[in-house]
């Protein structure tokens, strides 16, 4: 017995260590977080409300008119006027086709009328021939309708000869693009000698000196922006200049995300060195409302537990990935517009509005792509 009890308590180290081993064979298998597919979450900036705030929005500048050139009928492109870069002149020539077959059809279709119309003299004078003959009894009604319905045939052939010979000067024309205002020459995507469709993209222009930007503008402040609204627009390409803007448009309806809405604002002078998709900043001054400043957030973005209530942050973003933190918060009044915060969140904190309780803090998640590609 006394050696029994030896061999079992020997063989007590021996369970551990292979317990041990096989925790640790697991926790090796366990996937790390980068392995997993993060969490798509939807975010929102939170600002206060209730007292004049100047905000600043960033977006993409381009050129009141944008225009992709194409032909309207196919062929070989037989000369390309313009490069990338250059002004070009309202009517100016930017691009030919090899003219040749559209030359041969405008002749054929010349041809084909000077033989309609040819038929039709002869028809012409043939019915009169036949009406003289039968007002003196000498041809049949037979005669005279026939004579008749020739002579009307040959005119209706004289017609539509007459607009294939249009359509064919039409395409002839059609084979010379021409700028529709004064532009710049943006892209050239085709090279000589190319045969292309109609409709295919020849050259992309950007006309006008005076730029549009459109900007996303955040549900709480959007009902607070009216087409004419002064504002001022700055480039990061053109360092030291502000110029004076005005809102041309109000979305009406949200992005992707349900959390911003599209607005333009037109300058209202030349800007030098322009280019189209510049980066730009519109900054916005809204009055403020009646009442306490205060933060306003969706009231699904506001948890509770034991530990009790908070919001989780954005934090740390880097290309559309981000980490949440959790932050306590302390709420106020309940309304229409959202849940009031009392405590606990900065002017201009970004927040997790959607899926709080299947996050937890230090998670790291992805943000919807129209966010994250603002950021």
């Amino acid at each position: 017995m006394l050696g029994m009890k030896n061999s079992y308590r020997g063989m007590v180290p021996l369970g551990l260590l292979v317990l041990a081993a096989l925790l640790g064979a697991c926790s090796e298998q366990l996937p790390t977080e980068n392995e997993v597919t993060l969490r798509l979450v939807r975010s929102e900036q939170v600002f206060l409300s209730g007292s004049d705030q100047v905000r600043t929005f960033s977006g993409k500048a381009q050129a009141g008119l944008e225009a992709k050139l194409s032909f309207k009928v196919a062929g070989t492109i037989q000369r390309v006027f313009v490069n990338v870069g250059d002004k070009v002149s309202q009517g100016q020539v930017l691009a030919a086709l090899d003219p040749q077959d559209y030359q041969l059809q405008v002749q054929r279709s010349e041809a084909a009328l000077a033989r309609a119309k040819a038929s039709a003299r002869s028809t012409s004078a043939d019915y009169s021939r036949v009406r003289a003959l039968y007002e003196n009894r000498n041809a049949s009604r037979n005669d005279l309708d026939q004579a008749r319905a020739a002579a009307e045939s040959s005119r209706a052939e004289v017609s539509s000869s007459s607009k294939d010979l249009e359509l064919a000067k039409f395409q002839l024309g059609y084979t010379r693009l021409a700028a529709p205002a004064a532009c710049y020459v943006a892209s050239v995507p085709v090279e000589v000698n190319e045969n292309v469709q109609a409709g295919k993209i020849i050259l992309e222009v950007v006309c006008g000196s005076r730029l549009e930007v459109e900007v996303g503008i955040p549900e709480v402040f959007i009902a607070r922006v009216k087409n004419g609204s002064p504002v001022t627009a700055t480039f990061d390409a053109i360092p030291g200049l502000q110029f004076p803007a005005l809102v041309t448009k109000v979305g009406v309806a949200s992005g992707q995300t349900g959390t911003t809405f599209p607005v333009t604002v037109q300058l209202q002078q030349l800007v030098p060195g322009f280019r189209s998709g510049l980066a730009a900043e519109v900054t916005f001054r809204f009055e403020g409302r009646k009442g306490e400043a205060r933060i306003l957030v969706p009231s699904v973005a506001v948890g509770e537990d034991r530990d009790g209530r908070y919001v989780f942050v954005i934090e740390d973003i880097v290309d559309g990935r981000a980490r949440v933190k959790r932050r306590a918060v302390e709420i106020g009044e309940l309304s229409a517009e959202g849940l009031e915060i009392i405590d606990g969140l900065p002017d201009g904190t970004r927040i997790v509005t959607a899926g709080v309780r299947r996050i937890h803090d230090g998670q790291q998640v992805r943000l919807m792509d129209d966010v994250a590609n603002k950021l």
